[in-house]
């Protein structure tokens, strides 16, 4: 690699009515080359909001799952070097500088992932799983590909090295009850029709059991009892995402019987 050619990056977001988050987002990512923000036709401000940044090229696209809208997004994009981040999700200072200086290294690896520091309201979970929480954001997108047999909880398949950053995203992931709950009621949608599409069935003893194990093993190994009552609610929402995957696996099993 030419090492005095700098290395330009492109930042990528998939939005659905983003509103409350949209504006810092953007704000907040402006040391990038190119912005690019795929929005699947949102229905309150964000598209409004996204269009009063001259900076950020507004593609709209109808929204099949996680993993092709990612992939399609990948695909607008005029560099190589890819930041992938969510609208509740925000770069510290000392990330920005870590980012850009990485992929202008001698021997950058094609793939990197970040810790992320899970914001509860405006206060931080310090457990309940969500301590080694670890996800791809900044990669080559020569080198990875999202995998196409994953609808949420997306995948990245990568030919070559992977490594860590050092510093973390910060993660507004919890903004609500009912927001979150409504997030995790998707996410278990989702999950259902992975699972049919891989020919995975649905039973009483998982629809209970599978839950059940979650919340413990969240609540108790994972020692989200230490976050008290933040704690038992984000707990329990993982779990009930759980038990929506095997309910509506179920049922559109047996739709497909009549």
């Amino acid at each position: 690699m030419n090492t005095t050619e700098k290395q330009k990056l492109s930042v990528l977001i998939i939005t659905l009515n983003e509103e409350l988050h949209i504006k810092s987002l953007l704000e907040d990512i402006d040391f990038a080359d190119e912005i690019i923000v795929v929005d699947s036709f949102s229905t309150d401000q964000t598209v409004p909001i996204i269009e009063s940044f001259t900076n950020v090229r507004l593609i709209r696209n109808q929204f099949l799952n996680y993993t092709s809208q990612r992939n399609f997004a990948l695909d607008q994009a005029r560099n190589p070097w890819i930041l992938f981040i969510d609208a509740d999700e925000r770069l510290t200072p000392e990330l920005k500088t870590e980012i850009i200086s990485t992929i202008n290294s001698n021997s950058p690896a094609s793939a990197y992932l970040i810790y992320r520091t899970f914001m509860f309201k405006n206060m931080k979970l310090r457990f309940s799983g969500w301590q080694t929480d670890k996800i791809f954001r900044l990669f080559n997108k020569t080198k990875c590909r999202y995998t196409e047999d994953r609808m949420v909880h997306e995948k990245l398949i990568v030919e070559g090295e992977i490594s860590i950053l050092k510093n973390k995203l910060i993660h507004f992931s919890y903004s609500g009850y009912e927001d979150y709950k409504k997030k995790m009621h998707q996410y278990g949608l989702l999950k259902a029709n992975e699972k049919l599409k891989k020919g995975q069935k649905s039973s009483l003893l998982l629809m209970i059991f599978h839950p059940v194990y979650t919340f413990l093993y969240q609540f108790l190994i994972r020692l989200g009892f230490l976050d008290g009552l933040k704690g038992v609610t984000i707990c329990y929402l993982n779990a009930y995402s759980i038990f929506i995957r095997y309910k509506e696996l179920q049922k559109i099993t047996a739709s497909s019987r009549i």
